[in-house]
């Protein structure tokens, strides 16, 4: 099983800007708190879960 790098980053992008952008548009954080706090977290924490998965779902194909 081979990773495809494009189609898994633009679905791991996807779900980030959706969270954002629901974020944004609900009353309860303004937008500057989502942008400065939320969004690098979000980023960071998705970035390591991406990269720990992708190495153990390598592991468990026998890649």
């Amino acid at each position: 099983m081979e990773l495809d790098l494009l189609p898994a980053a633009g679905a791991l992008a996807a779900v980030i800007a959706v969270s954002v952008g629901a974020l944004i548009a609900l009353p309860w954080m303004s937008a500057s708190t989502v942008a400065m706090m939320v969004l690098p977290s979000m980023v960071i924490y998705g970035a390591i879960a991406f990269v720990i998965g992708t190495s153990y779902g390598q592991s468990r194909a026998g890649a």
